[in-house]
């Protein structure tokens, strides 16, 4: 599975973290979960921790759910 990237996050002055995804917001936080955020976002892998804490990564069973038989339609 690739690394996630394409992340960006920014504080404002009012204690918020607004996080985007190549430009498009995918996130605001506020409070206690903005500070959490912050404490792992910057003692980790940034790119990893935004995109778990906004879902947007894969989660490893997409080849599989491919070949399940509700999901082939058309193919054989």
């Amino acid at each position: 599975m690739p690394r996630p990237h394409g992340f960006a996050y920014e504080r404002h002055a009012d204690g918020t973290v607004g996080i985007t995804h190549h430009g498009r917001p995918a996130g605001t936080l506020r409070g206690a979960r903005a500070e959490k955020f912050l404490a792992e976002a910057e003692s980790g892998d940034a790119q990893l921790v935004m995109a778990r804490w906004t879902g947007a990564y894969k989660h490893g069973n997409e080849r599989a759910a491919r070949d399940h038989p509700r999901n082939r339609s058309g193919r054989r």
